[in-house]
């Protein structure tokens, strides 16, 4: 007969030993989820051994589908006693085995229910936004209370305080706790957020409290990139890794005007526009969308598709580039008298064919024209006119038929030949006659200035200036220091051209002579 007990409780122990053993490997890895998530776990006195091994065996079954580690749902646990312990933090448990085996080796507290204690060791320690390596103020925060709910202590002004840091509350209450309390500490809904079941129960409540996290946790993060014209690539974060199942993909235009429910062929998220749909493989992470209008809204929706998990559709609106056809942009540059730099872009080599430049002189002259390669983004244009406005028009083929044009005005520079010749020829003790010769083409003037200089070549004299119209060839000064420095320069219409320097000494010998400087 004792054989036969002792052979029975072998095959029980090898039984229990084989479902734990079952425990650490999910049939399923969530990836859907991000964040913090902090078990405030009752183990004081007034919870007994039973009692206590029914809680953690709630929680492993809980978390065992939620992959773990950094980008992914980080698991402490907080124990409620006379001395509340952090059991473990947020790095300690990075793996389901890790954390598993953590869970099955945690004991009791005991003693008294001291859960004031252990909700500001939360919020100032374990739970706080700048959290040790990063900030997790950028990313959710739980906590999940788990009590039989007897002289819980005051507990809603602290909660409280966690709630306005962003921290969300969850109550699992196993006893005969106060329901107006509780229900004032939970955050809401507290129909999803606040659960009262017996201890032999739990596990009725665990995919509703799981759902409930990952409602918090869940990392929406479809988003658009490489948006151009005419497509974008969506990316989303593989919920479906592990699972089997598919993404399906709706995207359409936002209807400028709201919408019905829908008509057939038509998406209700889309405001009634046509939308196309896209089958992903559960692998899949991105999605490239093609065939859009140009500088339009467009809404992608994302359902991942599981008969094992029930995940909801993200969505994410975002608009195409404007239908900027090249050229876009014409500028000019290194203008001089018979030539210019003409620019434009962008070259979009993916869509133009060639490049023409035609250009005349304003008003009405003649037409030229420059063929310019699909590679080039500019040209020099020579033989033009000097001092002449010209309208320069860049035009550019596309493959698709479609043509395009900008036009641009630009003026060369005038030629501002330099003075050819200057003369001074002295006339008694203080005069001095001045002659030059220059171009008197597109001539305005010339431009005077002398000054006294000693024998050293330093001014003695303030300088003077004289303005002369462009018939003059001459002109005589008077009252002019002993040494005298007198420049003339060609006006034009746009500068002054390069102009000539002499310098005149007075003496009784001299009678003309001009020397230059």
């Amino acid at each position: 007969m004792k054989s036969r007990i002792l052979y029975t409780c072998m095959l029980v122990g090898v039984f229990l030993r084989s479902s734990v053993g079952q425990n650490t490997a999910p049939e399923a890895v969530l990836n859907c989820c991000e964040g913090y998530v902090l078990f405030l776990l009752d183990s004081s006195g007034s919870i007994s051994s039973y009692e206590y091994s029914r809680m953690l065996s709630f929680l492993s079954e809980l978390l065992l589908p939620f992959s773990l580690g950094k980008g992914q749902v980080r698991i402490g646990l907080l124990q409620v006693g006379t001395q509340p312990r952090l059991e473990f933090g947020f790095d300690a448990h990075n793996t389901q085995t890790s954390l598993q085996r953590a869970l099955g080796n945690t004991k009791a507290l005991r003693g008294d229910t001291n859960t004031e204690e252990a909700l500001r060791m939360a919020k100032d320690w374990v739970l706080r936004p700048d959290g040790a390596g990063e900030p997790r103020s950028k990313l959710p925060r739980v906590l999940v209370w788990v009590t039989d709910g007897v002289k819980p202590g005051d507990v809603i002004g602290p909660m409280e305080n966690l709630r306005e840091e962003g921290v969300a509350v969850l109550v699992v209450s196993t006893g005969h706790g106060n329901y107006q309390v509780l229900r004032q500490v939970v955050t809401p809904p507290v129909e999803s957020h606040l659960y009262f079941v017996d201890i032999d129960d739990m596990s009725i409540i665990t995919e509703d409290l799981r759902n409930a996290m990952i409602e918090i946790l869940r990392a929406d993060r479809l988003q658009v990139r490489d948006i151009s014209t005419d497509s974008a690539v969506l990316q989303w974060r593989p919920v479906l890794a592990g699972l089997n199942g598919y993404y399906e993909i709706r995207f359409g235009p936002v209807s400028s005007t709201s919408g019905g429910g829908g008509r057939p062929g038509t998406s209700p998220s889309t405001s009634g526009g046509q939308y196309q749909r896209l089958i992903e493989s559960k692998d899949s992470s991105t999605a490239r969308l093609t065939g859009l209008m140009p500088d339009t809204t467009y809404t992608a929706t994302l359902t991942p598709e599981s008969n094992l998990q029930v995940l909801k559709p993200i969505s994410v609106t975002f608009n195409t580039k404007p239908d900027v056809l090249s050229p876009a942009v014409v500028t000019v540059s290194e203008s001089e008298a018979n030539s210019v730099r003409v620019s434009w872009g962008p070259l979009q080599l993916e869509s133009v064919q060639r490049f023409q430049v035609e250009y005349s002189a304003l008003p009405g002259g003649k037409l030229h024209t420059a063929a310019v390669g699909r590679g080039q983004n500019s040209t020099v244009l020579s033989n033009l006119q000097p001092d002449t406005q010209y309208l320069v028009t860049v035009i550019a083929q596309h493959y698709s038929g479609r043509e395009k044009a900008m036009s641009v005005k630009v003026c060369t520079e005038e030629v501002r030949p330099a003075l050819a010749d200057l003369q001074l020829t002295t006339v008694g003790s203080n005069s001095l006659q001045v002659d030059w010769k220059a171009s008197v083409d597109s001539l305005r003037g010339y431009w005077l200035t002398w000054e006294g200089q000693d024998g050293h070549g330093s001014t003695t004299a303030p300088r003077s200036s004289l303005y002369l119209p462009p018939n003059s060839l001459s002109t005589r000064l008077t009252h002019m220091p002993p040494a005298t420095r007198v420049c003339v320069s060609p006006v034009y219409r746009t500068a002054r051209g390069e102009g000539l320097c002499c310098t005149a000494k007075f003496n009784s010998d001299a009678l003309a002579w001009g020397q230059r400087s």
